[in-house]
């Protein structure tokens, strides 16, 4: 008889105790397609925030500025030098979303940036949610403080300003 390697072969599946049972079979399809889901929503939302990261580059590149207060890319020291009398960027969602509106590369930048920081606390909400439909309210609770957390996080951030 012929011995394969561990995880190899046609009938090996996910060894993983909490979605495969020891034959091989599902023992929650929800818990799965919850697993699907997040991670489709982690693999796109940083597809998507990529792409948008570099249309803003390349906004920057052919326009040769920045959107904001007259910073071109032929003055790299300045692109580079925190200037705290301006406004170099968007430091707001809404500020954000008016640039972008606007087609200010930086803002496009900025709105690719919030989507990468966006799409974590996206896979937290989407993980209690699962956890609440397999009543598994343990990790509700341990999910939902991680999820307080964030938000608490970026309420401070904004407080910060």
């Amino acid at each position: 008889a012929r011995i394969q390697d561990a995880g190899q072969g046609p009938h090996a599946m996910n060894n993983d105790s909490s979605t495969c049972s020891p034959n091989g079979t599902l023992k929650n399809p929800l818990l799965l397609r919850s697993e699907l889901l997040i991670a489709t929503l982690l693999r796109w939302g940083v597809l998507l925030s990529f792409v948008i990261v570099a249309v803003g580059l390349a906004a920057l590149l052919i326009i040769g500025q920045t959107g904001y207060d007259e910073l071109g890319t032929s003055d790299l020291a300045g692109l580079l030098r925190y200037q705290a009398d301006t406004q170099a960027f968007p430091t707001s969602v809404v500020a954000t979303l008016s640039g972008v509106s606007s087609s200010k590369p930086y803002a496009i930048i900025s709105l690719g940036l919030l989507l990468l920081l966006i799409i974590p606390v996206a896979r937290v909400a989407v993980s209690i949610i699962a956890f609440a439909l397999e009543r598994d309210w343990l990790y509700v609770l341990i999910t939902a403080f991680v999820f307080a957390m964030l938000m608490v996080s970026f309420a401070l951030g904004r407080a910060g300003e």
